[in-house]
């Protein structure tokens, strides 16, 4: 009996800490998510101002997951829908993580980051809604959070700041400014 206690002690003790995927709502309107593997799970309606977050974990066939998300409720099983793809595949100690979209850039204008709660490990910042060019495959270490966050300080459009436009307002929200504080078009990229 000594040696099975001392055994699950081993276990516990040896056992690693895995952060979590989370997916924040900053917009006025709601995303829908879906987390899938070798499997898809249960359609996730992300309100404005919510969060959804899943434990890293690996899929036993797949290996990696991909946290799918539409702007269009049932979106993953209509044709053509526009999704962006956060992706994370728990390898050991280590998690490795990225974005990307099919089927166009349902997000283009809204700021997208992927925020590690450790400050050393590398964002992912999507600033016009768009996968900038090169690779966006980064990997830290496996217990530190991964949040992605849409419309990022509730800002929308999202793309750079409006000049004097509201000075004492910290957000960084257009590209082109109509009067003081009116926004346009995002620039074609």
């Amino acid at each position: 009996m000594l040696f099975n206690s001392l055994a699950v002690i081993s276990l516990i003790g040896g056992a690693q800490a895995v952060g979590r995927a989370i997916v924040t709502n900053q917009c006025d309107g709601p995303l829908y998510l879906w987390s899938v593997g070798s499997s898809i799970g249960p359609e996730r309606t992300i309100l404005k101002d919510t969060s959804y977050s899943e434990v890293f974990h690996r899929d036993p066939v797949s290996g990696g997951i991909s946290l799918k998300i539409t702007a269009v409720e049932n979106g993953l099983f209509q044709p053509n829908v526009s999704q962006t793809n956060f992706a994370y595949n728990l390898d050991g100690n280590t998690i490795w993580y990225d974005m990307s979209d099919i089927f166009g850039d349902g997000f283009a204008g809204r700021t997208m980051t992927v925020k590690p709660t450790d400050s050393s490990c590398q964002s992912i910042a999507w600033p016009f809604g768009t996968p900038p060019a090169g690779s966006q495959v980064k990997n830290c270490q496996a217990n530190t959070d991964l949040e992605l966050t849409f419309c990022t300080n509730h800002c929308l459009p999202s793309w750079s700041p409006c000049g004097n436009a509201a000075p004492n307002d910290p957000r960084i929200c257009c590209t082109h400014c109509i009067g003081s504080h009116h926004c346009v078009a995002p620039p074609n990229t």
